[in-house]
């Protein structure tokens, strides 16, 4: 073969292995919010296969701590942030687990689509809203949930303002954080395991306690500071509501 075959097909090689990279490791994350809202939007009648959910898991993992440490709180409200399909709302579908409304915001049209039919409809509802502004008022929501989107948004820290934003004081924050091999390679869309709790504290959180979740994540739960007055100043549970989730695969 001439150097110029080779060229080439070294460079053709290349292209193929980075488009690979960014569009299905990185899922667009470098080309723009546009670019990975039309991934979801392309893959969502897949999604549910490609991620494989186990439902007994998710319950207990995800359902079975939130809904702990809300405790009794009547009429609690939460939002799930870049909710997909509807994960969280399943997880916590079991009344005993929860009795409030949930709020899911997603930016993709097609994956609102699957989670409206997959999720309950009662006290379940859909907003189409990108991760990094939310349409709700400041100090919202009894708990916000943002599972594996975070290095997805232009800018994670100031996703985690927002989420802090729309948090009611005494309110429990989940969010993910990516520490897997490619998690560096996601350029500046991650943080380190030592300073992602550094950096919820930064944000004026408390009761930091971060776990594994899954293969390429960890989970940190958080709090947001108490006021002393108001009808949702003290969400349900202590400070230990939340069960240890250490044992988590």
């Amino acid at each position: 073969m001439q150097p110029l075959g080779w060229f080439l097909l070294i460079g053709g090689a290349l292209l193929l292995a980075l488009a690979y990279w960014e569009l299905w490791i990185c899922e667009g994350t470098h080309l723009g919010p546009r670019v990975v809202i039309w991934l979801y939007d392309f893959t969502a009648r897949r999604y549910e296969s490609i991620k494989q959910f186990d439902r007994d898991w998710e319950r207990r993992f995800l359902g079975a701590p939130l809904g702990a440490a809300l405790g009794q709180l009547q009429g609690a409200l939460v939002l799930d942030v870049g909710a997909g399909s509807g994960r969280l709302a399943r997880a916590l579908t079991h009344p005993l687990l929860f009795s409030g409304t949930l709020i899911n915001a997603e930016a993709s049209r097609h994956m609102i689509e699957i989670g409206r039919r997959l999720t309950p409809s009662q006290a379940t509802h859909w907003v189409q809203s990108i991760a990094g502004a939310l349409p709700f008022p400041e100090s919202t929501f009894d708990a916000v949930a943002c599972l594996e989107v975070l290095e997805f948004t232009p800018n994670p820290y100031a996703t985690l303002q927002e989420l802090v934003r729309v948090l009611r004081p005494g309110g429990w924050l989940l969010v993910t954080n990516r520490v897997g091999w490619q998690a560096p390679l996601i350029l500046g869309r991650t943080f380190s395991r030592r300073r992602f709790p550094q950096v919820l504290h930064r944000l004026g959180l408390g009761d930091i306690d971060v776990y594994p979740w899954q293969m390429d994540y960890d989970l940190a739960w958080a709090r947001k500071p108490f006021r002393p007055e108001g009808r949702h100043s003290h969400p349900g549970g202590g400070k230990d509501a939340h069960p240890t989730l250490s044992h988590q695969s």
